[in-house]
């Protein structure tokens, strides 16, 4: 193998061909935290390394080189291309973080990556289809559908959510809750924290035995069921047709069927109104920024006066990023999602009306759930590739963990948004003057 000072001597010779393995160091800067090797022979970085990249095929080289950020990678490494070794391909954390903490790119002198350019070959550097599992480019989805239209909005979801209820009963255990958990303990389980969240909403929204709640965006109807369990006459609605079915028979095996029920349809479609308390558990998320005043506002339009919305959401660490989500996350995970500050969030909540009474971040405990929605698809791996084809499930396995890299290095967070509706006078009823729940 050549050293490091021989391949940089190399490139001083512009005429030479570089191997792949010697372009990966020029843009790493000669630090690679983990063995690299190509199918054309060549290889870099500590062969004795813990973790380690294969790339296998030219159309691999091709996604690399023409995937903008994180895109070229996850569709080299979706489509098979791309092997990692060292983890598993139900929870590559640790690969990752390695690569997060230890790899810096950096772009070489114009005269290098001229000869970079005639290495790869002008052939590699023309796009060319990605895997099948991939959302079509923004551009297109524009084209083809207003942003956030009621259509467009249950095709986003359908990406996601309808993927296979089997499947997500292996990810999610149990409590089929597709949202950040809350643990009590550092060693509680993770059915053990889903049901101390949806606790936590509960007591938030000062629900009793009688009260309506409506629960937007509901998911399999987890706080649907749990408030229906203690009395509360409870609808949940939900885009997904996969969801709306599973909850429906959940509610049904319970016999909840008097007090709980779960709609396949659009939020914006409920007619009721009067309801005691509205939750809206991880739908945020798909709303985007530009349309969270009608969201609050239809929102506010369901509740009686002195009634309490708990909205729960996935958030950006600052007020001033773009929303938009990009690369892997908005082609492979959801397309059409925007995150943003929870300043932005409580200043719209505000603006409609509403009394914004308490928020909390609750970052960490969505990194520990993530960990745990990990470690259940390595336990049920061969099941879930069975399930849903291995492609989908690496997908699951790279953006779960690369979720929870981010929840742990501050790049998102999780913030609960507790608000009141006043009535005409500003009142709020009978609040108390402090917290009410148990945190």
């Amino acid at each position: 193998m050549t050293t490091s000072r021989e391949r940089t001597r190399r490139t001083t010779a512009p005429s030479e061909k570089l191997t792949l393995a010697e372009i990966l160091e020029i843009f790493a800067g000669g630090r690679l935290p983990m063995e690299f090797r190509a199918y054309d022979g060549s290889s870099a970085g500590p062969p004795d390394a813990a973790f380690g990249l294969e790339l296998k095929t030219p159309r691999g080289l091709t996604y690399l080189a023409t995937g903008r950020g994180d895109l070229g990678l996850a569709r080299a490494y979706i489509a098979g291309d791309l092997d990692v070794h060292g983890v598993h391909p139900g929870d590559p954390y640790e690969l990752l973080k390695a690569l997060a903490d230890d790899l810096v790119f950096t772009m070489p002198p114009p005269p290098v990556m001229v000869q970079v350019i005639r290495s790869i070959g002008l052939e590699h550097l023309r796009p060319i289809a990605p895997p099948p599992q991939e959302a079509p480019p923004r551009w297109r989805r524009v084209a083809e559908g207003m942003r956030h239209s009621k259509s467009r909005d249950a095709e986003a979801i359908h990406h996601h959510y309808d993927v296979s209820n089997t499947f997500y009963e292996w990810v999610l255990g149990p409590s089929m809750t597709y949202t950040c958990a809350c643990y009590p303990r550092l060693d509680a389980s993770l059915d053990e924290a889903q049901e101390n969240k949806y606790r936590l909403v509960f007591e938030k929204l000062r629900l009793k035995p009688g009260d309506r709640l409506l629960d937007v965006g509901c998911g399999w109807g987890g706080m649907v069921r749990y408030a229906a369990r203690r009395g509360i006459r409870a609808t949940g609605v939900t885009l997904s047709t996969e969801q709306a079915s599973w909850a429906q028979r959940a509610i049904a095996a319970e016999g909840l069927d008097d007090l709980a029920e779960v709609r396949y349809g659009d939020y914006r479609d409920i007619p009721e109104a009067g309801f005691d308390a509205v939750s809206s558990i991880g739908l945020l998320e798909h709303i985007g920024v530009r349309n969270y005043p009608s969201y609050f506002r239809f929102l506010q339009s369901r509740l009686r006066p002195g009634g309490l919305l708990l909205n729960h959401c996935i958030t950006r660490p600052d007020n001033r990023s773009e929303p938009s989500a990009r690369g892997f996350i908005d082609r492979y995970v959801f397309p059409d999602g925007e995150l943003t500050g929870s300043g932005r969030i409580i200043r719209a909540a505000q603006d409609v009306g509403l009394e914004v009474l308490h928020e909390e971040n609750l970052r960490p405990h969505y990194a520990i759930t993530l960990r745990d929605w990990c470690a259940n698809l390595v336990a049920h791996w061969d099941e879930a590739v069975a399930e849903v084809g291995l492609p989908t499930a690496k997908v699951w396995g790279l953006y779960m963990a690369g979720s929870r890299l981010a929840f742990e290095s501050n790049g998102i967070q999780l913030h609960q948004v507790l608000a009141v509706r006043p009535d005409w006078k500003g009142s709020t009823g009978d609040l108390p003057l402090r917290p009410w729940w148990t945190p």
